[in-house]
């Protein structure tokens, strides 16, 4: 799969280096928005394979014996709704593309049908953070008004005391840094989780991967564009600290193979943002007549 993706040259304008020193101001203010903080959710390991949909779906059906479903899943599973914010010169993206050992990522997320949403509907603002190969995500629960006004409009909300640091840090990020909405993705999620011996082990089958760059509002009635094939899903497994063997020997006996592929990264060079990676997927199996009309 990766042998099919293709690279081009990066004009030395747009390289990440230069991005990011002109996104920085200063090298120290830069370097402590690159560097972890001590506050956060959880960590992680995440694993990321691009897997046909039928062989997918085959896997799915594998894995329902040892792993029980997401409470949210139900048959059909639910939608994810994402909106990346990042610098004018794409810093969180050129972060990404040349795997910087420390890197994040700041993003308003929805989950369910996004045509429900409302002034009043919960999100999550999160920050996604890469230390090494751990990943550490932190958010805070918002009604949708306040995190606009806190990542769009740049103005504090009223908050609990325990949120307190983390608005801040958000805040700071997006004011010193100028972060603006970007790109948007969404997705049909399947989701497992371990039990027993694997508790902390979940198992994402995402289908349907969409994506904009414009008109940000998470309930607008707009067109999407398949930034990943129809045929394709993204296979993820999140653990705390081990891949149970089963699951590594299952995925090697499907001769799975791990891609470092990002669906903002995909959202972003699928409208021409940034010149294409060399882990892009291809968008050549698209149908033309499907491109547009993806809710």
């Amino acid at each position: 799969m990766l042998q099919r993706f293709r690279k081009r040259a990066v004009p030395a304008a747009q390289s990440g280096e230069q991005a990011r020193s002109a996104d920085d101001g200063d090298d120290d203010a830069g370097h402590r928005l690159r560097a972890p903080s001590r506050l956060h959710a959880f960590n992680r390991y995440e694993i990321k394979y691009l897997v046909d949909t039928a062989a997918a779906a085959e896997l799915r059906q594998e894995i329902e014996g040892r792993l029980d479903r997401d409470s949210h899943s139900g048959d059909t599973g639910y939608g994810i709704w994402s909106v990346y914010y990042d610098t004018r010169h794409l810093r969180f993206y050129w972060e990404k593309i040349e795997g910087l050992k420390f890197r994040r990522k700041l993003r308003v997320r929805h989950y369910g049908d996004r045509f429900t949403v409302s002034a009043d509907t919960p999100v999550f603002v999160e920050i996604k953070q890469r230390i090494n190969r751990v990943t550490q995500k932190r958010r805070v629960r918002l009604p949708y008004r306040d995190a606009l006004q806190l990542c769009d409009r740049r103005e504090m909300v009223e908050h609990e005391p325990s949120q307190r640091a983390f608005l801040e840090e958000v805040l700071d990020l997006i004011l010193r840094l100028d972060l603006r909405p970007t790109a948007m993705t969404g997705y049909q999620r399947h989701a497992y989780v371990g039990r027993d011996a694997d508790v902390g082990l979940r198992v994402t089958f995402d289908q349907r991967i969409r994506g904009r760059d414009r008109d940000f509002h998470l309930g607008a009635d707009t067109e999407n564009r398949l930034i990943i094939p129809a045929g394709k899903t993204i296979v993820e497994v999140k653990a705390n600290e081990r891949v149970p063997y089963w699951l590594t020997d299952l995925t090697a006996r499907r001769n799975l193979q791990v891609v470092r592929v990002s669906k903002y990264c995909q959202s972003v060079e699928a409208y021409g943002l940034a010149p294409r990676s060399i882990f892009h997927v291809p968008d050549h199996d698209l149908d033309p007549s499907t491109v547009l009309s993806e809710a």
